[in-house]
């Protein structure tokens, strides 16, 4: 690769940085502004992370696209990415809420797995949203992936993943049997956990009247 393409990849995966900036920013201000006016913090805490230029071609290549700044761009839609982490499946449809009141993103794709899981178990909220990024000549609008999930769900997933990895995607059938199970018993506890919280604030809120 010539010294500028170089600088132009670079300067691209760059402003997928800045992208992630952007959201991490107002999540926390969403958070804080949460935390003030309900007493109350939906986001635990986060993750960010951005495809490495390596991962980023390999995805190019099988969906058999050109390894192109343009072709990345316009069909490659989580080279940057934000893990949210809650505590209650409630905190994921606030926080969805709040993403999509913001003036300035614009929400292209929503997934659903915690109304409707995977068949292997997996839950979580996927949002890709497109917000601008503005640069010293020009507005970039960038990409960016959100998954939002309860800690015990991100529990579960990061498992599945290691899993899945040190068979190199090939689980026997038995395991993948365990882990659906597991499935069900995470979904269990989280809405028991979510009963125990509500049952909790009911008495804060009989005990200030």
């Amino acid at each position: 690769m010539k010294p500028d393409q170089i600088k132009e990849w670079s300067h691209f995966f760059l402003t997928y940085k800045f992208a992630l900036d952007e959201v991490e920013t107002k999540l926390n201000i969403l958070n804080e502004e949460f935390q003030f006016i309900h007493d109350y913090n939906p986001i635990e805490h986060m993750k960010t992370r951005i495809k490495t230029p390596e991962s980023l071609m390999t995805k190019l290549r099988r969906k058999g696209l050109d390894i192109s700044l343009d072709a990345a761009k316009h069909h490659i839609r989580d080279i940057a990415g934000v893990r949210v982490i809650c505590s209650f499946s409630t905190d994921i449809y606030h926080i969805v809420e709040m993403i999509s009141m913001q003036n300035d993103v614009r929400i292209i794709e929503v997934k659903d797995y915690v109304k409707n899981p995977k068949p292997n178990g997996y839950q979580s909220v996927h949002l890709i949203i497109e917000i601008p990024v503005f640069l010293t000549n020009r507005t970039e609008h960038i990409c960016v992936e959100i998954q939002i999930r309860t800690i015990a769900m991100d529990f579960w997933a990061s498992l599945e993943h290691k899993i899945y990895y040190k068979f190199d995607e090939r689980v026997p059938e038995h395991i993948q049997q365990q882990l659906k199970g597991s499935a069900a018993m995470i979904d269990t506890l989280d809405r028991q956990m979510l009963e125990l919280n509500e049952e909790v604030q009911r008495h804060r809120a009989q005990a200030h009247e």
